[in-house]
């Protein structure tokens, strides 16, 4: 298993002490990794997501829960047919345990034994849960008003919670001046946090027999499964083990669309937003920090932005519901974005979404909507 560190904008080269969050440019940082995996090496191995590990960027000793290989269903709505991936079925509640599992056990392989990260929730479950399997003291950073059942989550596993007044990106800056004494597990800023999540594409890929579906539709807040699953696809598509990468919708609520902003005027940088509240808090970014990266990743793929609202959100959320999916909002916000994207689609297209989120993990917020006048309760 041979890997390199690098800028991703000036190509520079840096050595991994797991401290290093971006190159002196001010580039994100990746990694030169090659994977060796080819779909018979499957055989035998449980149905998790280290059945890929040849393609995964450290060693045999990882950090694991059995995540992974989650159901990809085929779900009706108004109709038109989705295939839903079920990440809301890992063991932290969301897809964001992809990431960590990765990051965690790279972490562990480099001796470290105290880490922060910040999050608007879902990635600090997983970090805080990960972090306790791997013996790792954790800090976590969330915004004052994150769900109290992410933050009743974060803190069961035994990490220091701590509530940040204020902005999403006062969160990250506090997080980040907490890790000048230690290691920053950032989901955003590890690129091994994105060697996880391209997880993602290797099942999907494999659950459709090694082809493509037409097209993704996925969130795009920090866009870490957005880019570990174009990641992922650009690797087996390299590989020659699939035809192509498979066209990426990315989904935003149109109270912080940063991104469907920029992509609009054809810009290769996020744009300086006025954000305003909404029910879907893990997408509500208003600065990614590898937005440049998503804005490239989406248009490389020959896809676009769809924008929902309030209303969309919480009329999917109600549906996905009483359907019996029980799903957070930010996940009712990326099917409201796939069933738009899904009604202009060509007929027999094949459209691959997620279940992002368990909708336990925001069931105080849900309660809310259901008590407003326009929840629907």
């Amino acid at each position: 298993m041979k890997y390199s560190l690098y800028c991703a904008r000036c190509g520079r080269d840096y050595y991994d002490d797991g401290r290093r969050l971006r190159c002196e440019c001010g580039g994100m940082l990746d990694l030169r990794f090659e994977p060796s995996f080819r779909p018979g090496m499957t055989v035998g191995r449980p149905y998790d997501q280290w059945r890929y590990r040849e393609a995964l960027p450290v060693g045999e000793d990882v950090v694991t829960m059995g995540e992974g290989w989650t159901p990809l269903l085929s779900v009706a709505f108004d109709g038109r047919v989705l295939l839903i991936k079920q990440e809301q079925l890992f063991p932290t509640g969301s897809y964001k345990d992809r990431g960590a599992a990765v990051m965690m056990t790279h972490l562990r392989e480099l001796g470290v034994k105290r880490v922060v990260e910040d999050s608007s929730g879902n990635a600090g479950c997983a970090v805080a849960a990960y972090a306790a399997r791997s013996g790792i003291t954790c800090d976590i950073y969330v915004p004052e008003d994150t769900s109290p059942a992410k933050t009743a989550q974060i803190e069961a596993y035994g990490a220091t919670l701590h509530r940040v007044p204020g902005t999403r990106e006062d969160t990250a800056r506090a997080a980040l001046e907490a890790a000048t004494t230690c290691v920053y597990a950032s989901h955003v800023y590890s690129p091994w946090f994105l060697h996880g999540t391209k997880t993602f594409a290797y099942e999907v890929a494999g659950q459709l027999g090694w082809t493509v579906p037409d097209t993704l539709v996925l969130p795009a807040g920090n866009g870490t499964l957005l880019l570990g699953a174009y990641l992922g696809f650009t690797e087996l598509a390299r590989a020659g083990i699939v035809s192509h990468v498979p066209r990426i919708m990315a989904v935003q609520a149109v109270t912080c669309a940063p991104l469907a902003a920029a992509f609009a005027d054809g810009l290769d940088e996020p744009v300086e937003i006025h954000t305003s509240h909404t029910a879907a808090e893990g997408i509500a970014i208003a600065i990614p920090a590898r937005g440049s990266q998503v804005l490239a990743a989406v248009r490389a793929s020959g896809g676009s932005f769809v924008t929902v609202s309030e209303q969309e959100i919480i009329a999917s959320l109600w549906d996905c519901c009483r359907g019996g999916w029980f799903i957070e909002p930010t996940s009712a916000a990326v099917i409201a974005g796939a069933r738009r994207y899904a009604r202009a689609a060509a007929p027999g297209e094949t459209i691959v979404t997620a279940f992002t989120g368990h909708g336990l993990k925001a069931a105080a917020k849900i309660a809310e909507l259901v008590e407003s006048p326009e929840g629907g309760g």
